[in-house]
């Protein structure tokens, strides 16, 4: 059978499966809207639990920055100084409704006026993704977005384009709402469960004990080594005056 053969469908089976499949985008349509209700209502109700986790976590000194450098991705987007601006942060807040909010708090510093610098994801009039942000005030010769790209060498200019330069960069940054990774970390991985990354060990600690343990064994060996090289000693010692005491007993005989 050739497929020139075959016969088209009658026009009332194309009628009736383009109305199922309408009908399928509207039963899916209906279940989007009906899991981001539900959505928005258990965030009311995590709410109140991540207030009280974010009060306990500003009480421990250098959190932020120590989470932040030891998640993968966002560590890769912090320079030098990115980290000690971070020092100056106390604590992270994510609201999730019909917006996306993520707010940063600031102690004073030498980077910024800011004491809070907020970045928003929301649908626009035309209902796609849009954000916006916060303006940085930053202090005289301390914005880190430029500083950074000034003081890249040659050799990284090439990681620039895939990069930002500078962490805060982010907030200045609307060029793809929709695709922001950064913002999509911060809010699914970090936001939720914080603690899972300042707990993370320090590898360098871990690879020091290491060592110290590798030392500790190895001069544990020699102390064996030295104990059983002074008993053959002895050893030797006491066959020795065995075989003199043998030789005194035969010339009396």
């Amino acid at each position: 059978c050739h497929l020139s053969s075959l016969q088209p469908p009658p026009p009332r089976f194309k009628k009736r499966t383009a109305r199922a499949i309408e009908h399928i985008d509207r039963l899916n349509e209906q279940a989007s809207e009906e899991i981001l209700k539900v959505e928005r209502e258990y965030n009311k109700l995590h709410q109140p639990f991540f207030q009280k986790t974010s009060e306990l976590i500003a009480k421990i000194p250098d959190f932020w920055v120590t989470t932040f450098v030891n998640h993968p991705q966002v560590s890769a987007v912090l320079g030098e100084e990115d980290k000690e601006a971070l020092h100056y942060l106390t604590r992270v807040e994510v609201t999730e409704f019909e917006d996306i909010k993520s707010d940063f708090y600031f102690d004073e510093n030498l980077y910024f006026e800011n004491k809070v610098l907020s970045k928003e994801f929301h649908l626009n009039e035309s209902g796609g993704p849009s954000s916006k942000s916060t303006e940085i005030k930053w202090k005289s010769g301390k914005d880190l977005t430029k500083h950074s790209s000034q003081t890249q060498n040659k050799a990284s200019r090439k990681r620039q384009h895939e990069e930002p330069e500078s962490f805060f960069t982010w907030f200045t940054d609307h060029s793809d709402a929709g695709a922001d990774e950064l913002g999509e970390v911060i809010k699914d991985d970090i936001w939720p469960n914080p603690l899972q990354y300042y707990l993370v060990p320090d590898m360098d600690d871990e690879e020091g004990e290491g060592e110290d343990d590798d030392d500790e064994e190895e001069e544990g060996l020699e102390d064996i080594d030295e104990e059983g090289d002074k008993d053959e000693g002895e050893e030797d010692e006491d066959d020795d005056e065995g075989e003199e005491g043998e030789e005194d007993e035969g010339e009396d005989d």
